[in-house]
């Protein structure tokens, strides 16, 4: 492990997992389910942890499976893959408006600040006008209790705080390592880790 992999697993361990927060893969992650992703903690329990990738966008426009949604969905308006659990449970996670406490909504679960989980089964026209953005994600990520203690410990997640627009960020631009760069040093180092070593 080199010195700035060991300090950032030092720093990821140094903080607790809780809703809100982010998990970013290390480099050395090879899992092709989680190479270089981004995951938002949405629970986190004695139980076991659950949350979303936020950087893995489908081919499914939102559009075509949940079209009174799609007006209301943040660009690029696609379906994006949550993670490897269950791949037909859709999840939708929105930022609302600086005003509006997601606690004191009907068909809102306040996960932190002003990020929650919508039910999709409400009226997405009383929710918009309180909206920033939402993005709808298809399947999740999940962990038993203790597995993903023992994924941090073992240096393959950092754990790093989220800010509001994260969930919303668009495909432009790479979420990993714009996440790893604005957290200084040394964590921003790795963000200068390549894709392909073969090809370094």
């Amino acid at each position: 492990m080199s010195d700035v992999a060991a300090d950032a697993k030092g720093s990821a361990e140094e903080r607790d997992v809780e809703p809100g927060t982010l998990l970013v893969a290390a480099p050395g992650l090879l899992d092709p389910n989680f190479r270089r992703t981004v995951v938002y903690i949405i629970e986190h329990r004695d139980e076991g942890t659950l949350g979303v990738v936020l950087n893995r966008p489908s081919e499914v426009p939102v559009s075509e499976v949940l079209p009174a949604w799609a007006p209301h969905t943040s660009r690029p308006g696609s379906v994006f893959v949550g993670g490897p659990v269950d791949a037909r449970t859709a999840l939708c996670l929105a930022a609302f408006q600086p005003g509006h406490d997601p606690e004191s909504i009907d068909g809102v679960v306040g996960v932190r600040g002003p990020i929650a989980l919508v039910d999709l089964d409400s009226d997405p026209t009383l929710l918009a006008p309180r909206l920033r953005g939402l993005r709808v994600f298809a399947g999740y990520a999940g962990w038993n209790s203790g597995q993903l203690d023992g994924e941090i410990g073992r240096g393959d997640w950092i754990l790093v705080p989220a800010l509001p627009d994260d969930v919303l960020a668009t495909t432009n631009g790479d979420l990993w390592g714009r996440v790893l760069r604005r957290q200084g040093m040394p964590l921003a180092l790795l963000s200068t880790f390549p894709a392909d070593v073969a090809a370094n």
